[in-house]
């Protein structure tokens, strides 16, 4: 396939994706919407470029890879473990840079040594930097979705606050302002007098034939919105969360934990201090964290330009555990970025689950470094 319009060090990108035995694919430029709309998450949705098919279907212009790529598996039947890599145009508004530009990546799925797999994700992606980077010192910053999950259900609260919290990973600003409302609640306001007093005595059944025949005095079609027996639910669990405290020692560990911004030679004596001292058990989370760092030592990545920032997430929701940025040390440009998503499949219509890794580069922005050496 001949290289139109890329950047010169392209043949070495894709010859470095060949040596690491990953195989280059391609994904058609216009894609189906709802997968991005549904699933990359609100920073992503607002970015697209859309459009419609002739029978309505909506549509985009290609905003990112990974979600195309794990269609093109599951649509293929291919088997795994599988690595993928891929280089073209995507296409999404940005806030610098031009809307239509170049990314190349890899995917790595169904490796089911997730350590391992995350070692080599970042392995690969430091050492590609490398090669296109001679003599710059590259930063990388770590963060683990799967280790604040386990802190905020950890400290017990109700499911519906620990899905918004955990949906807002990654976002200080969203997560500062729901953890401001925890500490202070705001009572449901402005609800029927009648559907009120339905609400708080907990007697959904009675909710749930109120709020029918009030539809159906006012027209209201239920097939075209929430069911009765939904929209009970929904007000429940806005009176539950409307009337959640999280008492001051609670938010102190959260605070604490968000603090954290560490070396990652120190990541894991870190957390273990600070879960020994919050009293938390974070089981599984911490172990896999803890393998995760051993494998990156095995593999011989150099440990000393890792940092670990407990707060730290990337704007797209199909994380599930790592994820990771690097840059050229002093700079604050974004040269590569990934993590794992082993939920992100299943959503697609894999009918098995398969665990998956992977992160992208961006080649203008490569490119830019390149051309200041």
């Amino acid at each position: 396939m001949p290289l139109i319009n890329l950047p010169e060090f392209s043949n070495d990108l894709l010859a470095e994706f060949t040596a690491r035995n990953a195989e280059r694919i391609d994904t058609p430029v216009i894609q189906p919407a709802e997968p991005f709309l549904d699933i990359a998450g609100e920073d992503l949705r607002r970015r697209i470029f859309m459009t419609e098919s002739e029978t309505g279907a909506s549509l985009c212009l290609r905003p990112e890879f990974t979600i195309p790529v794990c269609l093109r598996h599951i649509e293929t039947a291919t088997g795994t473990p599988k690595r993928y890599a891929y280089l073209g145009e995507v296409f999404r508004q940005r806030r610098d840079g031009a809307n239509e530009f170049y990314q190349a990546g890899i995917e790595d799925l169904g490796d089911i040594d997730l350590s391992n797999a995350d070692a080599r994700a970042i392995g690969d992606a430091t050492g590609i930097l490398a090669r296109l980077l001679p003599g710059r010192r590259l930063s990388v910053t770590l963060g683990d979705q799967a280790v604040f999950e386990a802190v905020v259900q950890a400290l017990g609260l109700p499911l519906g606050w620990q899905k918004r919290l955990i949906h807002a990973f990654g976002n200080m600003t969203q997560l500062e302002a729901l953890l401001a409302s925890l500490v202070s609640p705001q009572f449901v306001t402005g609800l029927d007098d009648d559907i009120a007093r339905l609400v708080a005595s907990g007697d959904e059944q009675a909710l749930v034939v109120h709020l029918e025949r009030e539809m159906q005095k006012t027209g209201y079609s239920t097939n075209a919105s929430r069911s009765p027996l939904e929209i009970a639910r929904r007000l429940k669990e806005k009176l539950i969360l409307s009337e959640t405290r999280l008492d001051d020692a609670a938010f102190q560990v959260l605070e604490e934990f968000l603090s954290l911004d560490v070396p990652l030679i120190n990541a894991s004596a870190a957390l273990a201090g600070f879960a020994d001292a919050a009293g938390l058990k974070l089981g599984n989370a911490l172990a896999r964290f803890n393998g995760r760092v051993a494998a990156l030592a095995n593999a011989g990545v150099d440990l000393s330009c890792l940092d670990y920032r407990a707060a730290f997430g990337r704007p797209l929701d199909y994380y599930t555990g790592l994820v990771f940025e690097v840059t050229v040390e002093g700079s604050s440009a974004v040269l590569a970025g990934g993590g794992r998503f082993d939920r992100l499949l299943t959503f697609l219509g894999a009918t098995d689950r398969i665990p998956a890794v992977g992160f992208s580069f961006w080649l203008d922005r490569i490119e830019t470094e390149r051309a200041a050496a």
